[in-house]
């Protein structure tokens, strides 16, 4: 059931209570879960955080933490499962679903008494009518009368109008269930996200008067990441950002900032045009430029003429190459102070015209400066890291620490794993596209990554891939030019486990979508050409576009996929 007032039907039912929380693995959880800890701490609300996975690593927490809890908080994970029929909860426990992931699964939608979904009110669902989907079953006695009272020819008359009716009821049953699968896969046909998580939960916090800046700017982070992570267009991206900048100027409102020097505890926001390349205020321009998609995608960076196209663009900004090559910080402090406005000026000679997008910037007292996008690459970066002494949990749990100000260094630990995984990916881009491993198999593009493969150990974690795929097939398009690439999806597999012999799969839709709204249909698609094929694939991540599929069966599996796709 969706909620229509988050604060009434929500927080003020769990005031006084102990509260399971379940977070996913994204940036976006992790900033939701920071906002609610917020409120939690101020409001003296007992409360269990569990990190989890996927789908098993959710039912297991369940198991382990709902003894004597009512009330759990599902953040960016649920929303799209039949949570009743997964975990089997006693019926005085309500969950609370947070989560961005669409389409919502219809059994949460209608179920009125132990599933709440919050939501953001101006979000559009298009569910189906409830009397298509959900049927009560009746049974359905038969008028049979007294039949030893009836002559025989009406007793005849009797078993022949029964028999009728009985076939009509099971034709009409037939065509509803006919009609509902039709319903059913329209509506779950593709996948996609709504409003971030975090943005309802600061709703809430506004709403209870409880909302700072430290809250602030973790929706700003979370949105951010939806965009670096194609999971909104560019218009509700912009839509969104308006709706912050309002609380940003609420917040932030000092006046002349030379009377209102900042403290050295202190936090500022401001609303700024940031440039699309990747952590240049932490790297140099010139590694940024090359790593980050929209550039070297454009200028097509992996290819003799392109790499002199880039040092045309410095020279055309008036920067000299020594400077684009060092670190931004160790810049001379005119080019530093200038380079943002000359980057845009010059990129619309080169084809860059969307190189900058509004975003915003946080300053701690007067040294720790960062941009959304800086911070949202490094959360992603630690909750991703490819470290083999960090178990799942601690990843995360170091990933929900750098969000708080006092933990600054982990930020910047952050920042400096985000560059190694960035190289990773450029790495293997270029690789990919210089070896012609980007195959056409009819309805889509695939490329494997074989084991063995320098840095191939960032692949085995599902956002990296999915990184890697978005930059891949951008950088394809680019390089080809051909009309019918643009209109064609990609599929990407990395080693998962060696030992266990299976590999991560990941669908990317076509690059008109992906300039839009990311609307993957290949979640249907894979359960699909698994249960064709009898594939041996594991679909637990929340995404659905994500499976892990044992590495003997990849053949099979494809060429059901190119049959179904055909």
């Amino acid at each position: 059931m969706l909620i229509s007032d988050i604060r009434l039907q929500f927080y003020d039912k769990i005031l006084n209570k102990r509260v399971l929380l379940l977070v996913s693995h994204d940036v976006d959880a992790l900033c939701a879960c920071k906002i609610l800890q917020s409120l939690f701490h101020c409001d003296h609300i007992q409360y269990t955080i569990v990190a989890v996975t996927g789908k098993q690593d959710l039912e297991r927490a369940y198991l382990e933490h709902s003894d004597q809890l009512e009330f759990v908080v599902l953040i960016n994970c649920g929303a799209n499962l039949d949570l009743l029929d997964l975990l089997q909860p006693e019926e005085n426990v309500t969950f609370f679903v947070c989560d961005s992931h669409r389409p919502v699964h219809v059994h949460n939608v209608f179920n009125t008494n132990q599933i709440k979904l919050l939501v953001n009110s101006g979000d559009e669902f298009n569910f189906p009518a409830f009397e298509d989907v959900i049927h009560n079953e009746h049974s359905d006695d038969d008028d049979s009368g007294n039949e030893s009272d009836e002559p025989s020819g009406k007793r005849r008359r009797f078993d022949e109008e029964t028999l009728e009716r009985k076939m009509e009821k099971r034709r009409k049953r037939r065509e509803w269930h006919e009609n509902k699968e039709k319903i059913m896969y329209e509506y779950e046909e593709f996948s996609y996200h709504g409003t971030a998580a975090s943005l309802v939960m600061y709703d809430l916090a506004w709403k209870l008067s409880q909302d700072t800046n430290d809250l602030l700017w973790w929706a700003i982070t979370a949105l951010t990441n939806q965009l670096i992570a194609k999971k909104i267009d560019r218009e509700k991206y912009v839509s969104d950002v308006t709706e912050l900048n309002r609380h940003v100027s609420r917040h932030n409102h000092r006046g002349n900032e030379e009377e209102n020097p900042l403290s050295v505890n202190s936090m500022k926001v401001s609303f700024v045009p940031e440039l699309q390349l990747t952590l240049y205020k932490h790297w140099s321009l010139f590694e940024s430029m090359k790593h980050s998609s929209y550039t070297a995608c454009t200028l097509k960076l992996w290819t003799l003429k392109g790499q002199k196209k880039l040092h045309e663009f410095l020279a055309d900004m008036g920067l000299p190459l020594t400077q684009s090559k060092q670190k931004f910080t160790a810049m001379d402090k005119d080019f530093k102070d200038n380079v943002k406005d000359w980057v845009e000026t010059s990129a619309k000679k080169f084809g860059l015209e969307n190189i900058s997008v509004p975003s915003f910037q946080v300053q701690f007292g007067f040294k720790h400066k960062f941009c959304a996008f800086d911070v949202a690459f490094s959360v992603d970066s630690l909750l991703e890291s490819v470290s083999n002494s960090k178990s799942a949990e601690e990843r995360f749990m170091e990933a929900l620490d750098c969000l708080s100000r006092k933990y600054i260094s982990k930020l910047e630990d952050g920042v400096e794993l985000c560059k190694q995984q960035m190289m990773g990916v450029v790495n293997q881009v270029q690789t990919l596209l210089d070896m012609k491993k980007v195959v056409s198999a009819g309805p889509f593009l695939y490329a494997f990554i074989p084991d063995g493969t320098p840095d191939s150990k960032f692949f085995s974690r599902p956002n990296c891939l999915m990184l890697l795929g978005r930059f891949l097939l951008e950088a394809y398009v680019k390089l080809y030019n051909r009309r019918r690439s643009r209109n064609l999806p990609l599929v990407v597999t990395a080693p998962f486990d060696t030992a266990d012999g299976t590999s991560l799969v990941v669908g990317i839709p076509p690059l008109p979508e992906l300039e839009q709204a990311s609307r993957n249909f290949f979640g249907k698609a894979f359960e699909q050409a698994a249960s064709k094929t009898g594939s041996r694939t594991l679909h637990d991540h929340f995404e659905p576009s994500v499976v892990v599929l044992k590495t003997e069966d990849r053949s099979k599996f494809f060429d059901a996929l190119i049959s179904l796709l055909q």
